[in-house]
């Protein structure tokens, strides 16, 4: 499977914007984008202003990035939601939120994607009961996710339960630390995924 193996705070220079790809450290002063903001690259080169091409196009990478999938899944989910009723960006956010390495983010079993990505790949969870290790699996209203009764003995992830006393769940997840598990109670609206992100520009750069 490919995956990015760079510096990821290489990606949030690029961007101007963190995207918050290594956990609990994006908080603190080593962060990488809070000691050089500027971009990578060489330094001193005038740089030109951004068009409207270039707008659409680092807003859909930054889209891309945040939520860690490669160009050409990302176009097949702008695709796919192409096809659904509705408006085309929303549904396209839709299912980026409804991934389940991002579900198990939100739930707070990883203090990043990456980390969600990487345990859900170890074969942690558990969809509805399954034993599931695909980071990309569709969730939908009425799905339980839940951390492998095998699993929860381990040193990790009693760490974990601790931290999720204090997590709190978006409004369309439903969470049961105690049990170390969670469900899907609906899909996001809009007003309940990212608002620093643009889709209407994703949408412009692929209707181009």
């Amino acid at each position: 499977m490919a995956r990015y193996t760079e510096s990821v705070c290489r990606l949030c220079r690029r961007e101007g914007a963190k995207l918050f790809l290594k956990g609990t450290r994006c908080y603190t002063k080593k962060c990488s984008f809070e000691r050089r903001p500027t971009p990578p690259g060489q330094h001193g080169v005038r740089r030109r202003k951004m068009g409207e091409y270039g707008i659409q196009l680092r807003e859909k990478q930054k889209v891309r990035r945040v939520y860690g999938v490669l160009e050409r899944q990302f176009r097949n989910y702008y695709r796919d939601a192409e096809s659904h009723a509705g408006v085309t960006g929303e549904a396209l956010l839709q299912s980026l939120e409804t991934r389940l390495d991002n579900v198990v983010f939100r739930l707070g079993f990883g203090t990043s994607r990456p980390q969600a990505r990487q345990l859900v790949a170890h074969g942690h969870f558990a969809v509805n009961g399954v034993p599931t290790d695909v980071p990309s699996y569709a969730l939908k209203p009425g799905d339980r996710i839940e951390v492998r009764e095998g699993r929860k003995s381990r040193e990790a992830f009693k760490v974990i339960k601790e931290t999720l006393r204090s997590h709190q769940a978006p409004e369309w997840l439903s969470l049961d630390g105690a049990k170390m598990a969670g469900s899907v109670v609906s899909i996001p609206r809009r007003d309940q995924m990212p608002l620093d992100l643009s889709e209407q520009l994703v949408v412009e750069y692929y209707s181009r």
